[in-house]
């Protein structure tokens, strides 16, 4: 691969990742399947090591997923997952290495073995467990604090809601130490998701995906007695080294299960490769008996000198890994294809099945990705194929069964003109797709835009698949904009509609006025752009004026912007029909302008970026905010491009050496503050209240103030950012 591709597609990985992340941890809504999560991440993991001048301490395979920063709306859902207190953990939560393949896990005890040289050791072997991390902390035999995993350095304070799972014991017994933590995964039983669902589906709710969406949901609904009716169950797998002395991880594991802790029986003691074989071969069998979801098998180095003498990386342990199980499959005839366009004009061929029970629900229909698929399948209608749900989210067809094949089946012709609009399909160069190019007059691409914007994570406008099909039909929308001409007397002559349901939507409209800009970028839907880089453009350029005015060249000024990205915005804000439409939208009032480069305070961090570690006088989020307003970056890992490390109250001692090493200045928050200009640090943070931009001191009207629609009516479709990767 050359030097050029290299980094487009590194740019493209590490985009999709970050997007695809915070789907998983953080909307408890992922798109994309575990093992192709992980066989991206591998791939960026190779590249970034071939080419390493595009390296960035930002990347995802140097981070560790979040589960903070959650949405804010008016929904019911979504309200569960707001106002939770941030606090340090006491020991970073990291997370493991992974792999599907045997052979590596044989690698990995060859590693052991080598680092250890002779020193003798066992492995203990577990279930991987498909849930939601959590940390507890007792003090004095009771339950003081649980912390979800968050940012792997400071998580959720969820103390109230895990005191209502029925298994976590509020009282140890035996003989405990004084204050311990100890972490494990927060699970919900298929029998507990499966009423769950049925709930939700009576309640005309969009049910969840699989057990681990609904346990994170559940476990940060704001009710604590609505999350002692979810059923959740907690399984215990580790206490931290230095958080209680033992010479083992089994031994503090039975320590623990005596103290009344819900540890798992399952696990195992191995002393070579072929036990630790043995154990996985056992259990990718008998996963499927088991009550609850489990993904793979835990190794890890069972003494704990052992461990210590391993280490860590930057994101994992060096004395554990995951082995992950390969998704389930099933095998069914394969009846018809059809050809869908998405949003960006992207045509994916979707297989439709003969209905086949896998991984608990009953599948109809798989994605075949491309036309490149379906001619590496050698596919045809009538074949039998193996069908495939990783994670439990998105089937898709992964093989055939050749003696299941009829004489004389024909492959299917990928159709060379769109099958909505009928206009001639193109393929770019570099790309695995065909596309519709007519973006402003396909049917499907239209509506497909429309759904986006008016999704929760851009707009939050209540309008889900259904209504916006009615809008489409009824001639009232074509754009974005044309929603805010639609009036209460247009919606009621529509089927379905009543008086309260139409002030409903209107109500929406209006509360989505007080969206911030990066927001509505993000909801315009220019292709590559999802929310990461949307926040990035609106706050380096802090207005469309000044985004549609910059130069390709300016363009990719902006962090982790490349060719690609910039590429696609710059041919977007020069077309008249998408200006025309933002002139429309913003005399809507619509906000197109918020805090950026434009309303900067100050510009005394520009081009340093900052890690911060440890507590402060405001958030953490607010004090990254507090660094961007003065034109700096906070960073999330010490590197040789750290300015400085801001060090709060507890800051984390592996930051702290790091810095010694590299001789990276470490500075108080008062010294920090010290840098700023004088009226700025001497005024607290020198932000506007949380939720107000600085931008909105003196240039932005005062929102509406209208209250957000009811909750309880009609779901927005799916958030989904088409990003081409295969």
């Amino acid at each position: 691969m050359q030097e050029s591709e290299a980094k487009i597609r590194i740019e493209q990985l590490r985009e999709v990742l970050r997007e695809n992340s915070r789907r998983y941890y953080v909307d408890n809504a992922p798109t994309m399947s575990d093992y192709e999560f992980d066989t991206l991440m591998h791939e960026l993991e190779r590249l970034e090591a071939e080419f390493p001048q595009f390296d960035s301490p930002d990347s995802p395979t140097r981070r560790v997923g979040s589960d903070l920063d959650a949405p804010v709306g008016p929904n019911a859902e979504r309200d569960a997952r707001q106002g939770f207190v941030q606090r340090p953990h006491r020991y970073p939560m990291l997370s493991l290495g992974n792999t599907y393949s045997i052979a590596e896990i044989e690698e990995f005890a060859a590693r052991a073995d080598k680092a250890l040289d002779g020193t003798p050791f066992s492995y203990s072997c577990e279930l991987k467990f498909d849930g939601t991390a959590i940390c507890l902390t007792y003090r004095n035999g009771r339950l003081v604090q649980a912390l979800t995993r968050g940012d792997g350095i400071q998580g959720d304070d969820v103390t109230g809601n895990v005191r209502r799972i029925a298994n976590i014991p509020q009282r140890l017994h035996g003989d405990y130490p004084a204050e311990f933590e100890i972490r494990g995964e927060i699970l919900m039983p298929y029998e507990a998701f499966d009423a769950l669902n049925r709930e939700r589906e009576a309640q005309e709710e969009a049910p969840f995906a699989n057990p681990r969406n609904a346990a994170s949901g559940s476990l940060k609904l704001i009710d604590p007695e609505e999350v002692a009716h979810r059923g959740l169950w907690c399984t215990l797998y580790h206490i931290p080294a230095e958080s209680a002395t033992f010479e083992s991880h089994s031994q503090a594991l039975d320590a623990a299960a005596s103290w009344g802790l819900p540890v798992s029986e399952d696990r195992r003691i191995c002393h070579g490769i072929d036990e630790i074989k043995a154990y996985i071969d056992h259990w990718d069998g008998a996963r499927k008996f088991l009550p609850y979801a489990t993904d793979g098998i835990v190794i890890k180095i069972n003494e704990l000198a052992c461990q210590r003498a391993l280490g860590y990386t930057a994101k994992s342990p060096r004395w554990a890994v995951a082995y992950k199980f390969k998704a389930e499959q099933a095998c069914t005839e394969l009846l018809s294809i059809d050809y869908q366009v998405g949003r960006t004009g992207a045509v994916t061929p979707v297989a439709n099945l003969a209905p086949v029970q896998l991984s608990g629900t009953l599948v109809k229909r798989a994605t075949l990705n491309n036309a490149d698929q379906m001619a590496l399948l050698d596919i045809r209608v009538g074949d039998w194929v193996f069908v495939e749900k990783g994670g439990e989210i998105i089937p898709k067809i992964t093989g055939i069964d050749p003696a299941h094949r009829s004489a004389g089946a024909l492959p299917p012709a990928f159709p060379e003109r769109c099958p909505d609009c009928g206009t001639p399909l193109v393929k770019p160069e570099a790309e695995a797709r065909w596309f519709c190019p007519n973006q402003d007059g396909c049917p499907m691409q239209i509506k497909g835009r429309l759904l986006h914007f008016v999704s929760r994570k851009a707009m939050d406008i209540l309008a889900g698949e259904a209504t916006v099909e009615q809008f489409y039909d009824a001639g009232l929308a074509r754009t974005p904009a044309d929603l805010y001409d639609i009036s209460k007397y247009q919606l009621l002559s529509l089927e379905g509609w009543q008086e309260r349901s139409a002030q409903r939507f209107l109500d929406s409209l209006e509360a989505s006025k007080q969206v911030p800009f990066e927001r509505v970028l993000f909801a315009l839907g220019i292709r590559y752009v999802g929310e990461t880089t949307a926040k990035g453009l609106a706050r380096h350029f802090g207005d469309i004026d000044a985004l549609a005015a910059a130069t390709k060249e300016q363009l990719l000024e902006v962090e982790d912007v490349g060719e690609v990205i910039a590429g696609s915005v710059f041919d977007f804000l020069h077309k008249e029909e998408h200006l025309e439409m933002i002139a429309r939208l913003r005399a809507q009032g619509l906000r197109f302008d918020g805090a950026g480069k434009g309303a900067a305070l100050s510009d005394v961090l520009a081009g340093k970026t900052v890690v911060i570690s440890g507590n402060f006088s405001i958030s953490r989020e607010r004090m990254k905010e507090l660094i961007a307003a003065h034109g700096g970056k906070a960073g999330s890992s010490v590197s040789a491009r750290t300015a400085y490390l801001l060090a709060g109250t507890k800051p984390g001692p592996e930051k702290l050496k790091q810095c010694a090493k590299l001789g990276i200045p470490v500075i108080s928050e008062e010294e920090f503050r010290a840098m700023l200009p004088e009226d700025i640090a001497t005024a607290g943070s020198g932000l506007p209240p949380e939720g107000v931009s600085a931008a909105e001191r003196g240039r932005i009207p005062s929102p509406s103030g209208d209250k957000p629609a009811d909750a309880d009516t009609e779901k927005n479709g799916q958030n989904v950012e088409e990003l081409t990767l295969f």
